[in-house]
């Protein structure tokens, strides 16, 4: 098969033909259709993250059609159409049995613990309790958009942060994740206010749904101006970024009994960030976590993109080549361009 590999953190990528995978006997081998392009990739790429063993092939954003299907597996015949959660479970530690694959003891993450999805074909394991089917009216580049950003930002907005209608939610970064979490957020019914240093980001955030928008370098104090808009403060507040400054905005902007919800990953220097623990403290704040979903939690995000609550589409950018995706994976830093960049010809 044709794969981007990488055998040093930082050095350039190239394009390899390696050994088809041959799926576990608990796996399959899913044939990639489409892989989003995402800033997890990049800190993978950097270093980041200690699951890694080079050399290494990225991705962890696909949709695609079964192959191959081990011989341990019930629920997924060859030909299926199917996607995947970023983080998948063994379904056999405590935290599989109560259903929280997403914090599994010995999570399966392509991309990270095993090779990924920039290929034309990858390994996945524990299929049963990880895959998930896709309905016929979701084409495979909308589909793999979902399954790290848009996952995690449903997550962190419904799950974790529980808005509902009425309350205010502020999103700091209007990325992949946060402009996932704006629309998200404004189908459950919650005011959305968006805040980036992109006209454009922010514009688009608009037309997702953001009653209000705030420049974070227009403006003195970030929070001042969300609690301004907001009449007291947001009742959720989304780092959908990740980095001291953004963390720091998104608790300091909360109203009281408010929720944090970190899902921008702080790896590296930012990764303890400091935080105003005395507002933690005397407003009785919540700081959570969003780190995927669980594939048997997709049927209600998929329910509300079939019923067109929901329009993910709408945040697929631009689609590119295998060959491009090297390019657009070590410039991620850089924050250029709009929406989700998506992988749909290998």
């Amino acid at each position: 098969m044709k794969a981007v590999v990488y055998e040093a953190f930082s050095a350039p990528p190239q394009i390899q033909h390696l050994p088809d995978p041959t799926p576990e006997t608990h796996g399959v081998v899913v044939k990639v259709m489409a892989t989003g392009v995402c800033r997890s990739d990049w800190h993978g790429w950097m270093g980041h993250d200690p699951d890694i063993r080079l050399p290494h092939v990225p991705g962890h954003e696909l949709a695609g059609i079964v192959e191959a299907v081990g011989k341990d597996v019930t629920q997924w015949r060859v030909g299926d159409r199917v996607t995947v959660p970023f983080v998948g479970g063994c379904g056999s530690c405590p935290e599989c049995y109560s259903g929280n694959h997403q914090v599994c003891d010995s999570q399966f993450q392509p991309g990270f613990t095993h090779w990924g999805s920039f290929a034309q074909y990858v390994g996945i394991h524990h299929a049963d309790i990880n895959l998930v089917a896709l309905p016929e009216t979701l084409d495979f580049a909308t589909a793999a958009s979902l399954g790290c950003r848009f996952v995690t930002s449903f997550r962190a907005v419904v799950d974790q942060g529980k808005a509902s209608a009425g309350q205010w939610v502020a999103v700091h970064g209007c990325g992949g994740v946060g402009l996932s979490a704006i629309m998200i957020a404004n189908a459950v019914g919650a005011n959305v206010v968006a805040i980036d240093i992109s006209e454009d980001k922010l514009e688009l955030a608009r037309e997702l749904g953001a009653v209000a928008s705030v420049n974070a370098s227009e403006v003195a104090s970030v929070a001042e101006a969300v609690i301004e808009i907001t009449r007291g403060g947001a009742h959720v507040s989304l780092d959908a970024l990740g980095h001291p400054a953004t963390c720091f905005n998104s608790i300091s902007n909360l109203r009281k009994r408010g929720k944090h919800v970190q899902v921008g990953l702080m790896p590296a220097d930012h990764s303890t960030p400091a935080i105003p623990m005395s507002k933690v403290i005397a407003h009785e704040l919540e700081i959570l976590g969003s780190h995927g979903m669980q594939a048997h939690r997709y049927g209600a995000m998929l329910e509300m993109i079939q019923t067109g609550k929901l329009s993910p589409e709408k945040l697929v950018g631009q689609r590119i080549d295998l060959e491009q995706s090297i390019e657009v994976l070590t410039s991620m830093d850089r924050f250029q361009g709009v929406g989700v960049t998506v992988v749909t010809e290998f």
